[in-house]
């Protein structure tokens, strides 16, 4: 998959365009309600996403696999912040913790394992009070069940491009222990049209089992 995601950054110049998601806009005045002073962004691509956090005066620091797609950040967008070149599944990259995490369309193409091993890991990097805001595809989009099954609520959308689909049992089996304090659908504008999405929105109130 790192393969694919590089040849789709490098092969078009700024594939969503400029304009951040409506999750994006949504989850900046949450943060900043709640005080936040600094972001993670697992997955930040060349950085649209980052910038309403920016405008607002928030600390962001961004993962992502595609080195074409942080070069356009850096020389289409003009973004300075730091990003960290890897996988998330590479997470923890330094020590340092975050008042927020905002991941949007990516925690449903890793696998269970992997999808259960970053949600802990954002778990771990957010300070005691901490918010998460993941905006994970729902299973009423209209590609779900396209494509080879390779599990449940799991298709191979593409050639090397799996998605996991989720509905409400789901996003409560995988994120439940990590304090669930909103699920919300939304619809979010992709390549001309629209598809629906949920947004989960988890607090850091207890501490960090052993």
């Amino acid at each position: 998959m790192p393969e694919l995601w590089e040849a789709q950054f490098a092969s078009k110049r700024l594939m969503w365009g400029e304009a951040p998601t409506r999750s994006a806009l949504l989850a900046r005045d949450f943060f900043v309600a709640r005080g936040a002073r600094d972001v993670l962004i697992p997955g930040v691509g060349y950085g649209r996403n980052a910038k309403p956090f920016l405008e607002r005066g928030l600390q962001v620091t961004g993962i992502e696999i595609s080195e074409s797609a942080i070069a356009q950040a850096r020389s289409e967008l003009g973004l300075t912040f730091p990003i960290h070149h890897g996988a998330v599944g590479a997470m923890p990259f330094d020590d340092a913790q975050y008042d927020a995490v905002f991941a949007y369309g990516l925690a449903y193409l890793l696998d269970a394992a992997g999808r259960a091993k970053f949600y802990a890991d954002c778990f771990h990097l957010l300070r005691p009070g901490g918010a998460m805001w993941f905006t994970l595809i729902s299973k009423t989009a209209p590609m779900y069940g396209q494509g080879p099954k390779l599990g449940e609520d799991w298709y191979e959308r593409a050639p090397g491009l799996p998605m996991f689909f989720y509905g409400r049992e789901s996003v409560q089996r995988e994120l439940g222990a990590y304090g669930i304090t909103e699920v919300s659908e939304i619809d979010e504008p992709v390549h001309g049209g629209s598809y629906p999405f949920l947004n989960v929105v988890c607090v850091k109130t207890k501490p960090e089992r052993d």
